[in-house]
């Protein structure tokens, strides 16, 4: 299959996927869930506007497009916070269809046009990432939703093996090749590039991320109202939030009893990864077991890097693409699978399901790689980096189960606020080590 076909078939799942989640009536796509998360219908005009400004209109501001400039500048995310985007006279639902449907059609006329080593292709990359990662923005919005649900429970997942829970590998020091260029990741990011040696002294990693079991014990042995394994930073956060445990679980005579989940109460798998807590929350957590969070380069060895043959490994078990037998992505399931699941889908130092179930907060602030040069769409990872005006931003590796496959990699670098919950976020530890 030609690149360009390839590339027509994940602007198609892409967009699939974005109709599903706004298959609802005008009014509900209208509503804001929380001052957090936009109305979907902005989200859903915002992957048409961005697909038609960087295909259609070459990135150039000034070129006229299908919108007037009045409402073309509703969907500039740098100009208008999500709490003020209900507020907008935004485009109606019907019309942010019609409007995307209209953009569709002209981008793939276009793309029919364009040789397989045409510059133009990788923008078209960057483009189905766009609109996969505003997918799972919605995904996070409809959990936030308050009343009856609006999405079923999601389909069935792998049986686990819930004896790995707890357990580590050993990663030994030495370099290794972190980060990517286009020639082996054409359609990389920005802030992955390039590819650079790096040695990393030997640590352990956990085998799998932690589970609601784990997390239950550091709930009910107080590690919420104990001030010793918080920062100075989390401790104020977790005090002027109130925070007492992850985001969607009600607690009862103040033990873990439910958790709601796109609407839906129901038991906490004590056999799953825990989700939706903070980045303040990850490092207490690891203080009381004793351990701490992996470096976002740590993370990556662990993932990608194959000592045996001294190169890099596309995904943690080779280079098969993902699949349901690999890992837990694409938004099906609507939760992480049970840790254990996927054994077939584990690094060459044996940590598994490390790309999917939950984003993995790491200890990294966002930088630029040696050698950074900001890709087309400069205002994409430059502004958030550390020592910018946008605030302090964390590291999250590995994707989650919300994240398509047609987008994620090993070298793939998530961000966002040390406060933030409402993503799929959780944990895995790393330890020092003498290896």
């Amino acid at each position: 299959m030609r690149p360009h076909e390839t590339l027509a078939d994940e602007l198609a799942r892409a967009r699939d996927r974005t109709l599903h989640l706004v298959d609802f009536d005008d009014e509900e796509v209208r509503r804001q869930y929380d001052p957090l998360m936009s109305p979907l219908v902005w989200d859903l005009a915002h992957i048409g506007q961005q697909e038609e400004f960087w295909l259609l209109r070459g990135g150039d501001a000034n070129r006229p497009g299908l919108l007037t400039p009045q409402v073309d500048s509703l969907y500039d995310a740098f100009v208008h916070s999500r709490a003020a985007r209900v507020d907008l006279p935004l485009l109606p639902p019907t019309e942010a269809r019609a409007y995307c449907a209209t953009v569709r059609g002209k981008v793939l006329d276009m793309l029919d046009t364009l040789p397989d080593d045409h510059p133009e292709l990788f923008t078209v990359g960057m483009v189905i990432s766009h609109e996969n990662q505003h997918d799972e923005t919605m995904l996070a919005a409809l959990n936030l939703r308050a009343g009856a649900p609006l999405l079923d429970c999601g389909a069935a997942l792998p049986a686990g093996r819930p004896e790995v829970a707890g357990t580590s590998v050993p990663v030994p020091g030495g370099p290794f090749v972190l980060g990517v260029d286009g020639a082996s990741e054409p359609f990389s990011l920005d802030n992955e590039r390039p590819a650079h040696v790096v040695d990393v002294p030997s640590f352990r990693i956990g085998r799998v991320p932690v589970t609601n079991g784990e997390w239950r014990q550091f709930v009910d042995d107080g590690g919420y109202r104990q001030r010793r394994w918080w920062s100075e930073d989390g401790w104020a956060h977790r005090q002027a939030a109130g925070l007492t445990a992850p985001l969607f679980w009600n607690l009862d005579g103040g033990c873990a009893g439910s958790r709601t989940r796109f609407g839906h109460v129901e038991d906490i798998p004590d056999d799953e990864p825990v989700q939706h807590v903070t980045f303040f929350e990850a490092e207490a957590y690891a203080a009381w077991a004793g351990a701490r969070l992996p470096t976002e380069i740590e993370w990556e060895k662990a993932c990608a890097w194959d000592p045996a043959t001294g190169s890099r490994r596309r995904f943690p078990w080779g280079a098969t693409p993902p699949t349901s037998r690999l890992a837990n992505l694409d938004g099906q399931a609507r939760r992480p699978a049970p840790v254990g699941a996927y054994p077939d889908g584990a690094s060459a130092y044996g940590a598994e399901q490390m790309l999917g179930d939950v984003w993995e907060w790491t200890t990294s602030r966002l930088r630029p790689w040696p050698g950074f040069s900001p890709m087309v769409y400069e205002r994409y990872s430059q502004p958030f980096f550390e020592g910018e005006t946008t605030g302090d931003y964390r590291v999250l590796r590995g994707g989650s189960w919300a994240v398509s496959a047609d987008i994620l990699r090993p070298s793939f670098r998530n961000w966002d606020h040390p406060i933030r919950r409402q993503i799929f976020s959780g944990v895995r530890l790393a330890w020092d080590s003498h290896v």
